[in-house]
């Protein structure tokens, strides 16, 4: 890697334990200079752990913080000057919204502290609020102040700890849009610690899926729903169905396994059994699962590839989508289906009623662990 491509933040076999509880496991991570990552996983992973190390609140047991090739592994948090926004808020209940933001801004003239500040309100959309006080703010525009108080140092890189979990779904969600845009219009790197897998889709270009104080996936979001390596992967990013599938002779180009009483194709099989019996873990996702409208098809027999007979044993709206619950006895499972809900009364499906799926080869996923 040339000096040009080198990351701006680097981190070597990071380990952390408090007592005998190993937090984070031989952690291994590479910031570029305009990336914004999501360390995501759920309560207790170690992802904020993590982050307290990037930004010196926390020392490592084991590894190394690399920041533009220099080991600042022992320097703390006023020496890294990274910009932090907590899920707190931590606003000084005392102090004007300006003079919050002023008030970590050294080095300059109070003239030049002010400028400062407004240009950060501006780019939050909160120019007209400087003389407001905390107390006086909605949960979202205290999210706001806080990061444009984060901002206004210029940081060299931005830590965010679960900054949008305390406000409710349509504000993070508009905060969620403000913060890409604020992100790419910067060109800041962003390191954010979320719980939200809808959260880290949207905003990440690096994904990092946290388990037990280890990475288990790292990539784009298209690939961590695309592509999950394993079974926590696969749940922890959107929803699917997962089969247990036992590989077959195959006959033609595509490969044959068993699941249940099925003998279904697929694109291709592992390179590796996952297990001592053979067995290894096959998903597909709920939108993939298609559903034939009032056809039956006699047990046993198929009329398309991987096509069976289900039963709709639950029906869930939700506006722009419908999740069935279908329950199919020749695969000894129950699947997730989801699909437009713009359909009329007449074509409407019903709980209770008998149907057939069929799952498409190619959406088929081999977990290869």
């Amino acid at each position: 890697m040339s000096a040009l491509d080198a990351p701006l933040l680097e981190l070597q076999g990071i380990s952390k334990s408090f007592g005998a509880t190993s937090v984070v496991r031989d952690i291994d991570l590479q910031v570029g200079a305009s990336e914004f990552i999501c360390l995501l996983g759920a309560s207790g992973c170690g992802k904020t752990t993590l982050l307290r190390i990037i930004c010196g609140i926390e020392s490592s047991d084991q590894g190394r913080v690399l920041y533009r090739g220099q080991d600042i592994t022992h320097w703390s948090p006023a020496q890294r000057r990274f910009g932090i926004v907590f899920q707190s808020y931590a606003l000084f209940p005392n102090m004007t919204v300006l003079d919050n933001i002023t008030y970590g801004l050294t080095g300059m003239t109070r003239q030049h502290q002010i400028a400062r500040a407004q240009a950060m309100l501006e780019l939050v959309g909160l120019s007209a609020l400087s003389s407001r006080y905390p107390a006086q703010l909605s949960g979202g525009q205290q999210q706001r102040i806080a990061l444009a108080r984060a901002l206004a140092p210029s940081p060299s890189l931005l830590l965010l700890d679960e900054p949008l979990s305390a406000l409710d779904a349509q504000v993070r969600h508009s905060l969620r849009g403000e913060l890409k845009r604020i992100q790419r219009e910067l060109k800041m790197p962003v390191v954010m610690v979320t719980h939200d897998q809808q959260e880290a889709m949207e905003l990440a270009d690096t994904v990092m899926l946290m388990n037990q104080g280890r990475i288990e996936q790292r990539g784009t979001p298209r690939q961590l729903y695309a592509e999950p390596q394993t079974e926590h992967v696969a749940q922890f990013i959107g929803r699917t169905n997962i089969f247990q599938a036992m590989a077959e002779p195959s006959e033609g180009a595509q490969a044959r396994v068993r699941v249940g009483q099925a003998l279904m194709s697929i694109q291709s099989l592992p390179s590796a059994p996952v297990s001592s019996s053979g067995s290894f873990n096959l998903m597909i996702r709920p939108e993939h699962v298609q559903i034939l409208d009032h056809v039956r098809v006699a047990d046993h027999i198929s009329t398309a590839v991987n096509q069976y007979n289900a039963m709709i044993e639950d029906i869930v709206y939700s506006g722009s989508h419908e999740s069935l619950k279908l329950s199919v006895p020749y695969l000894n499972s129950t699947l997730c289906a989801e699909y437009s809900g713009s359909r009329d009364e007449a074509t409407r499906f019903e709980i209770g009623q008998a149907c057939s799926v069929v799952l498409p080869p190619h959406c088929l996923h081999v977990l290869s662990r």
